[in-house]
């Protein structure tokens, strides 16, 4: 059974354990604690005494995350098996998740040692001729993260990386869906000399357990990666405390008729179908030039029909399985509803289990919800237009802002149409999907605010504070 982290030390669940289930065939593969109430407030004073009793210097977290790395990266083979069991990642996806992890810890460690203020220039004041001013920055204090099923080790690194890097103790939440990867990455960083009170988990019902981080007043920062309605009682529970959100998102592509099609293709696809489709910037709205569509729209459907779902086992499979049986009924669902409102299914719409094969409609009104809402499965809806204007107007036409993507010839046109974009990232020649761990991510609108990147989240994740000195 694995174990909670509180207060420095692994310990059992007072509030029993929870049985963990594989999510393409439902074999149990662990069980995992959940914490009381009173754990969870211990957890938070234990996070609360590791701030106030000491710093771990710049250097010494720099080596800390860099050693981290290294570990984690030795013990790839053990994250892609418990990842395909967890999340029910395919080989490819496991080992892309691993490998972003190493990336995502080797930039935060670079951060620890970057981390500096700037020189203010009093001499710009009259009378402040003999006036030194400069800013620093210093840790919020106790960071919580709270972290989806979707990406469990990568998402995760992202916020326990950066904090730590700021000076900050993480006090990690996991999804109940995926508690292991967090626990696995703990271990990682207790391994690599993390002073153990550093880093808390606590594990349980979002509902309960995520609600009591909400109202304690000692947490002074949350990072949250979820759907926009628990992001907005985050952001209402938090009032004047620190959050960065990164929430639902329904993400465009544009293809216009001067594209690189075969360019366009796998990289559309990818982004459409890696992880199931179970990606905040996974291809939903698929805008193609009426001009290119009666070459880009069979050689695509063949493309997709080549990609092979099922187990994740096999490594031949790269659409693995969906989170849950909930999670897989209202996805078929949702295509069988559009169906029904007049799509056309042009490959896929069929599901086996937990597993929806990789599908592409036609015909999409904006009233179906394969449109409207967010699907987070392998389901791309081609959305044929005659102007750029057109697209460009109805990808915007959401209250979700998180990432588009562009593919173009034109360079002018190109920076045009990304000015015009109203989305956090806008990736040209790239599908909605091309994140790198380096860059800054969030969205606009309801895909939340504050960036993601080691460089971002740890100026997100301090204060700035200002000293002057008269001489």
């Amino acid at each position: 059974m694995s174990r909670l982290l509180i207060d420095g030390l692994w310990v059992d669940g007072d509030a029993g354990t929870q049985q963990l289930r594989a999510k393409y065939d439902d074999r149990i593969y662990g069980e995992m604690a959940i914490a009381s109430a009173q754990q969870v407030d211990h957890a938070v004073e234990g996070a609360v005494r590791a701030v106030t009793g000491g710093a771990v210097s710049p250097y010494d977290m720099y080596r800390i995350l860099l050693e981290t790395s290294r570990i984690v990266e030795s013990r790839t083979r053990q994250f892609v098996d418990l990842l395909k069991d967890e999340a029910g990642f395919t080989k490819a996806d496991g080992e892309n998740e691993v490998a972003r992890c190493v990336q995502t810890l080797q930039l935060s460690a670079e951060e620890a040692k970057h981390l500096n203020g700037k020189l203010i220039p009093m001499q710009a004041a009259k009378g402040s001729a003999n006036r030194l001013g400069y800013t620093v920055r210093v840790p919020r204090g106790v960071v919580c993260a709270i972290t989806p099923f979707n990406s469990p080790l990568n998402t995760l690194t992202h916020k326990v990386g950066p904090a730590l890097a700021a000076g900050n103790a993480a006090l990690i939440k996991p999804s109940d869906l995926t508690p292991l990867a967090a626990v696995e990455l703990c271990k990682s960083l207790l391994d690599a000399g993390l002073p153990p009170s550093r880093v808390t988990l606590v594990n349980g019902p979002g509902g309960t357990i995520g609600q009591q981080l909400l109202e304690d007043p000692r947490i002074n920062f949350y990072a949250f990666t979820g759907s926009t309605r628990v992001g907005k009682e985050i952001q209402k529970q938090a009032g004047l405390r620190g959050t960065q959100l990164e929430l639902g998102s329904i993400a465009s592509t544009i293809v216009c008729h001067d594209a690189d099609v075969d360019l366009a293709i796998p990289k559309i696809l990818n982004a459409g179908f890696r992880k199931a489709g179970q990606v905040c910037t996974s291809v939903q709205r698929l805008y193609v030039d009426r001009r290119l569509a009666p070459t880009f729209i069979p050689k695509i459907v063949a493309a997709a029909r080549r990609m092979k779902a099922g187990d994740p086992s096999d490594d031949t499979v790269v659409i693995g399985p969906m989170i849950s049986t909930g999670a897989a009924d209202r996805a078929h669902a949702w295509i069988e509803q559009a169906v029904a409102q007049g799509a056309e299914i042009l490959t896929g719409g069929t599901r086996t289990g937990n597993v929806i094969e990789p599908t592409i409609l036609a015909n999409i009104q904006k009233t179906m919800k394969v449109y409207c809402e967010e699907i987070f499965a392998p389901v791309l809806s081609i959305i044929e237009f005659d102007s750029l204007d057109e697209a460009i107007a109805s990808a915007n036409d959401t209250q979700y802002g998180l990432a588009a993507g562009l593919f173009t010839k034109d360079l002018s046109q190109a920076i045009r149409t990304a000015q015009r974009l109203a989305f956090g990232g806008v990736h040209i020649n790239e599908a909605s999907s091309a994140r790198v761990d380096v860059m800054p991510f969030g969205g606009v609108k309801d895909s939340g605010f504050g960036r993601e990147g080691p460089a971002f989240a740890v100026q997100e994740m301090t204060e700035e504070r200002l000293i002057t000195v008269s001489y």
